[in-house]
């Protein structure tokens, strides 16, 4: 039995409701007795005993430490192909450096996308897919000329319907409103209203033209069906995380999207930080690496009690340190100490790197505290 166990007895300790409640769902599925359910609660308390830690443990060195060594050693720079298509997804170190550096756009961002029961099924699946994903202008092109005598670009498009046609050039009109556009058929004539143009600017007009999105949710490269049990689920490479709530068929409550950013800002903080907990046992599981999850969940709050997801450096959670030789341990040393000299700050050395620095007892285990002693008369 541990030490904690031999100071503590088991009917002072309290467990929390969730796993009372846990114990009562598991009691009546395996219709334990009264005694049966005393023994197990017991075990239990055990358990819950040595999982928690003691009054000045510093956990926050133990989590780092427990997260750092094997993110580092012994994870590999991986990818992954998802599906027939070949979307290359980031995993491995590269994806948990992005996690930890709140990167804004991920290297991969996808979405999956689940169907509500009406549309689970392929052809409707494939439907949406091919509706998501973001088409430009070269899509539907044939040909492409340039008139230099007239200064115009000539499009030619490829066998659409009128009413496709009428919806790209709709789109094209308010996307480029300093050309004239005329329409003949299945071609397309556009005259810029700047007269003194030359080859050169034709050219660079043309390209950015045939890269305009006419089509699907911007930022949507490629969308891919996939069969995982009984549902049709969508896999896209790119991510617009908002744009796809408008969409019927979609099961938004169901759907979900690896860049947390977005998911902050449409679904809120605390769903952020869901997302990254996520992100980070799948990448770790991925790689065959076991952490416990509180060790995830205490860097996980530490970037996101502010209501924002910062990151893990000296523009995030170690800029925001209140002990001025902490700050400076860490990066931009000259910076941090002109900085505090100027401001006049004061370091109250409450942490621990900065009381190492200067060879003081560290705060934490039996340095938290001072021994107070009552000396008997002499």
């Amino acid at each position: 039995m541990s030490e904690k166990l031999q100071t503590t007895s088991l009917d002072d300790v309290i467990l929390p409701i969730k796993i009372l409640d846990e114990i009562e769902t598991v009691c009546k599925e395996k219709k334990l007795n009264s005694n049966q359910k005393e023994k197990l609660i017991q075990i239990i308390k055990k358990e819950y005993m040595n999982s928690s830690f003691e009054p000045g443990e510093a956990i926050g060195i133990v989590s780092a430490q427990s997260i750092s060594e094997p993110a580092t050693q012994m994870t590999m720079r991986t990818f992954h192909f998802a599906g027939s298509s070949g979307i290359q997804v980031t995993l491995g170190l590269p994806r948990l450096i992005e996690i930890f550096d709140a990167k804004k756009e991920p290297t991969t961002s996808t979405m999956t996308l689940y169907l509500k029961k009406k549309y689970n099924n392929k052809t409707d699946s494939e439907r949406v897919a091919d509706t998501i994903t973001e088409k430009s202008l070269r899509n539907f092109v044939e040909t492409v000329s340039l008139d230099l005598v007239n200064k115009r670009i000539r499009i030619k498009f490829k066998k659409i319907k009128k009413s496709d046609l009428k919806d790209t050039v709709a789109k094209l009109q308010k996307k480029v409103k300093d050309y004239k556009i005329s329409i003949k058929e299945n071609a397309m004539a556009l005259e810029s209203k700047e007269k003194q143009l030359t080859i050169k600017d034709l050219q660079r007009i043309k390209k950015r033209l045939l890269d305009l999105a006419v089509t699907g949710i911007q930022s949507v490269k490629n969308a891919i069906v996939v069969k995982e049990g009984d549902d049709w689920v969508i896999k896209t490479l790119g991510s617009n995380f908002l744009k796809v709530q408008s969409f019927e068929e979609i099961d938004f409550m169901r759907s979900y999207t690896n860049n947390v950013h977005e998911v902050a800002s449409v679904l809120g903080i605390e769903a952020a930080r869901m997302a990254l907990i996520k992100e980070i046992k799948n990448t770790m599981k991925q790689q065959g690496l076991d952490i416990d999850v509180r060790h995830i969940m205490l860097v996980v709050d530490t970037m996101t009690f502010s209501g924002e997801i910062k990151p893990i450096g000296r523009y995030g959670v170690a800029g925001m340190k209140q002990s001025i030789l902490t700050r400076a341990g860490f990066e931009e040393t000259i910076k941090h100490l002109v900085k505090a000299s100027l401001r006049q700050e004061e370091d109250t050395f409450n942490a621990i790197f900065d009381n190492v620095m200067v060879n003081q007892l560290v705060p934490i285990g039996t340095g938290m505290f001072d021994l107070i002693a009552k000396l008997g008369e002499e």
